[in-house]
């Protein structure tokens, strides 16, 4: 069941994947690099055997892209005075920001020289096994408050499932029911998959605990929303629900704002496959130019945004889209897609259009311009990288080789997610962070690998997506075992 539940969420990362299970007497970890479906086969699965089960699929955040850094992290205890010895298994999505002090507050405990692991991830999980002499749920209540950044976490131990979302609920997390049991998820989308109905989501600074008893709830914060206004633009699939807001449905509207706000005379509509898709709809239903298709996406290539690497991504575009020739030619395009963040995408799709035989290309964006980066989990990377950071919007149509070039607004953009202004992180369009970062700057992907960068320079990526399971009781990876 959590195989097919990070099979739904594979689209939130594709570097690595894993599987964490207890049956009761023990927690074991089997994980590895490469996509779910890489990581795991019929006999891997055999051997994961147990009630409750968290799984992970990565997309890296502080860390390298290496297998230490694979989730779900594991930890065990040492034996308390009253009770036996705990092993936790813990799978993150979502950045913090602190990370250089939790860092030192693990050194200081004597944890960092056990952790082969770089990742914020991991000094979470050694924190909440520094604390032996209380039970995992209220280590956790400890640990939580004093964690700053964007956190959607499922942990597990030996009989209890737990999931816990940071004040602000940036990343999202929902729980849903099963017939005897229960499942946490980062999108609806996961329960679907694994036939779950959704009960709620988790609220920003709840914890929540599973077990043979049932299901408790407890608060650690008092919550101030700030969800991540990109994911409806980009990083949860169409037909997740996000805040009661189908995300199919916030992209098409978000698309017909776009066409009152940028309209242009043209001959079609055409997406940029998959995420581009919904936009283009309502743009060409807006406008009354007819929806077509120019561009064939290969279903085989993953999403290039999310590539770890600058010349991966730029491969990949070519490996990933393709003209029909047939259908562009002689044509005026509107070209709609989600967003432009270094450019690499819209520049290799509009010269492939004009090769084609495309007369005009006009590109019509359905989220504003991406000028700062994210430093609470979406790889944003450097100011200097991103294209509308250094140019207005004439020199980034130069750029990229449009006739035309429009984006939606922010109040457009936020007018179709049925949200309020202030409860979405608007950061990366707008600058303004609703989470402090440090003063000290000590922040960035490689902060734990000795090379901290400037926050106003850092790099960041989210930590994929997680789903976690807890069911009433009755290649080159390595299976962990505490």
């Amino acid at each position: 069941m959590t195989y097919y539940g990070l099979y739904a969420l594979q689209h939130r990362g594709q570097e690595a994947a894993g599987i964490a299970v207890s049956d009761g007497s023990g927690v074991v970890v089997y994980k590895d690099l490469g996509l779910v479906s890489q990581v795991f086969d019929e006999p891997t699965l055999a051997s994961l055997r147990g009630h409750i089960a968290i799984g992970h699929a990565r997309y890296s955040t502080t860390g390298g892209s290496n297998w230490e850094n694979a989730q779900p992290t594991l930890r065990s205890t040492a034996a308390g005075e009253d009770r036996g010895g705990t092993t936790i298994a813990l799978a993150h999505n979502g950045n913090l920001v602190n990370t250089a002090e939790l860092a030192r507050r693990v050194a200081e405990l004597g944890e960092r020289d056990q952790m082969n692991s770089t990742n914020d991830t991991a000094l979470v999980t050694a924190l909440l096994a520094a604390r032996p002499d209380l039970s995992v749920e209220a280590a956790a209540l400890d640990v939580l408050p004093t964690l700053r950044g964007a956190f959607s976490f499922v942990f597990m131990d030996e009989d209890t499932l737990y999931a816990a979302r940071d004040v602000n609920g940036v990343r999202p997390l929902v729980l849903g029911r099963l017939e005897r049991g229960w499942v946490v998820a980062s999108e609806t989308a996961a329960l679907d998959i694994v036939g779950a109905s959704v009960v709620r989501e988790i609220e920003p600074g709840e914890l929540i605990a599973i077990d043979e008893h049932g299901l408790r709830s407890s608060r650690f914060g008092t919550p101030d929303p700030k969800g991540c206004l990109f994911e409806y633009v980009y990083l949860a699939r169409p037909d997740t629900t996000i805040v009661g807001r189908n995300v199919h449905a916030a992209r098409v509207a978000i698309g017909r704002t776009l066409a009152k706000e940028h309209p242009v005379e043209a001959d079609m509509v055409i997406p940029v496959p998959e995420s581009g898709t919904p936009a283009a709809i309502g743009y060409a239903t807006e406008s009354g130019i007819p929806f077509g298709h120019g561009l064939v996406k290969n279903a085989y290539v993953g999403r290039t945004f999310i590539q770890p690497s600058q010349t991966i991504r730029q491969l990949g575009i070519r490996l990933k889209l393709n003209p029909l020739r047939d259908n562009v030619r002689g044509k005026r395009l509107v070209v709609v897609d989600d967003s432009v963040v270094r450019g690499n995408t819209q520049r290799a799709i509009v010269r492939m259009l004009r090769e084609a035989g495309a007369v005009e290309v006009h590109v019509r964006i359905s989220s504003p311009p991406v000028k700062w980066p994210c430093f609470y989990g979406i790889d944003f990377a450097t100011r200097a990288e991103l294209l509308a950071n250094g140019l207005d919007l004439e020199g980034i149509r130069r750029s990229i080789g449009a006739d035309s070039l429009g984006y939606v607004s922010l109040p457009g953009l936020i007018a179709a997610t049925e949200q309020p202004a202030n409860r979405l992180c608007s950061a990366c369009f707008d600058g303004q962070y609703p989470i402090e970062l440090p003063t000290d700057n000590v922040i960035g992907k490689h902060v734990l690998e000795g090379v901290a960068r400037a926050a106003g320079a850092a790099p960041t990526t989210t930590d994929g997506g997680a789903v976690s399971v807890a069911a009433s009781p009755g290649g080159s990876g390595a299976l962990l075992r505490p």
